[in-house]
């Protein structure tokens, strides 16, 4: 799997959706606005819904719930996951990112655009709140 950078700040969702597919930022999008989500959309990085119907629209599912994060292990072989984490005016914020499991391979796809590599192993850096598996 390889990482989709993310054309707008709060693009992440749309590009952890492109990276997981297989497409590009500007195919996810447009497949997102199409379904009514757009990045400008707060609710993009503080809910579980748009990401659930844009990866369903782009064929396919997710787990029904979040799970609680507990090690690096015990994920799945593809897992949304939820880190920088943090509440704002009462309502959780958080940035998505992909773990992925290729054999013996474990890294994370992290869409920011600052990023030296986006295609990250730096796991302790990271903490993640929870996860959500994909089935891919």
């Amino acid at each position: 799997m390889n990482p989709v950078v993310q054309q707008e700040t709060t693009g992440c969702a749309i590009a952890s959706s492109a990276a997981i597919a297989g497409i590009s930022y500007n195919e996810a999008k447009a497949t997102a606005n199409r379904l009514g989500i757009h990045a400008k959309d707060k609710n993009l990085w503080s809910s579980t819904g748009y990401i659930r119907t844009l990866l369903k629209e782009l064929g396919y599912s997710i787990g029904k719930m979040e799970e609680p994060f507990k090690d690096w292990q015990s994920l799945p072989d593809c897992a949304l996951l939820s880190i920088k984490w943090h509440i704002k005016g009462g309502k959780p914020f958080w940035h998505w990112v992909v773990f992925v499991r290729e054999g013996e391979q474990n890294y994370v796809l992290d869409s920011k655009k600052t990023l030296k590599t986006n295609k990250r192993k730096d796991f302790r850096r990271m903490k993640p709140k929870w996860y959500i598996k994909v089935n891919t």
